[in-house]
């Protein structure tokens, strides 16, 4: 529900920001008719649970769907989140992908520090050599948060282990697409933040196709901030999954494990603790990167903890 300011009452930063994203998203449906065009992709998380709420109460009684990935190595805690959400609202759809994780890995390669760092680096083994990835590599001036000198030995043929975003590809991109077609679905709606950096950190409102100019995503949440998000969280209470609360305090979900997690040390700490099966199995689906991190002493300990 919108706040009603009495008259010489001021807006707050985040209730002029809650106005702002709610006309931005009222704008976007009269432009794009989002009611028939979009969906919401879903993922049981902290931001999309936001999204979801957002969307709401700037379109009241919508009928958007909320699509939900079931990737096969999501927490067993949001799997259960999202399930309980489908009982309450038939707007959410789970959905899968044809090939699981293990099949992925072993046929595509692996994920190793960022979405960004391993597609700089597939393209470099396979010979690309484009402004952006020698700034990444430190071969020209001028690069963003450059690939870190301890990682520079991956550029050696002697390195054989074979690094690539496709994982993210296969597990979320493809079923999403598959989706879209099927159902003439082609504007998917995100809650992703700038703030949270990587490739993130320039993503505006609106993304277009570079062919056709179509919208292709809408990201109303592109200009807030995690601050923002608690605020409207405790103002209209909304009930996260549990692994956003005590003990976990996770600050993101996402597939378990994975090893573009910032904070995957303290991840799988506390995955060892409170989940204890989860975290055997992200060692087996993620070992041998888990293994070169603590080879080289990159973002785990020489530990199983």
């Amino acid at each position: 529900m919108i706040k009603y300011l009495s008259r010489g009452e001021e807006m707050t930063e985040n209730e002029f920001l809650l106005a702002d994203r709610i006309q931005k998203i009222k704008s976007m449906n009269e432009l794009y008719d989002l009611e028939n065009n979009a969906y919401i992709s879903f993922s049981g998380g902290k931001d999309s649970t936001v999204l979801h709420h957002l969307i709401d109460e700037a379109l009241p009684g919508n009928k958007i769907p909320r699509v939900y990935i079931n990737t096969g190595i999501e927490y067993k805690a949001i799997v259960s989140f999202v399930e309980r959400e489908r009982e309450r609202d038939e707007r959410i759809i789970i959905i899968a992908p044809s090939q699981n994780i293990k099949e992925t890995l072993e046929k595509y390669g692996y994920p190793f520090k960022s979405k960004e760092h391993s597609e700089k680096l597939q393209e470099y083994k396979n010979g690309a050599r484009g402004a952006s990835i020698l700034k990444y590599f430190h071969f020209k001036e001028g690069g963003y948060r450059p690939c870190p000198q301890k990682l520079m030995y991956q550029l050696e043929p002697s390195f054989n282990l074979n690094i690539t975003k496709e994982c993210c590809n296969r597990l979320k991109k493809i079923p999403l697409h598959k989706y879209e077609k099927q159902n003439n679905r082609t504007i998917a709606i995100t809650g992703m933040l700038r703030e949270e950096g990587g490739q993130r950190r320039n993503i505006t409102c609106i993304t277009t196709d570079s062919k056709s100019g179509n919208i292709k995503k809408f990201h109303p949440l592109s200009v807030v901030s995690k601050d923002f998000e608690e605020w409207y969280i405790k103002q209209r209470n909304i009930k996260l999954c549990e692994l956003y609360y005590p003990p976990y305090n996770f600050k993101r979900t996402g597939c378990k494990g994975c090893p573009y997690t910032l904070d995957l040390q303290n991840q799988l700490y506390i995955m060892a603790v409170y989940l204890p099966e989860e975290r055997k199995q992200c060692e087996k689906i993620w070992g041998k990167v888990y293994d070169e991190y603590r080879r080289i002493g990159y973002r785990l300990e020489n530990s199983l903890f």
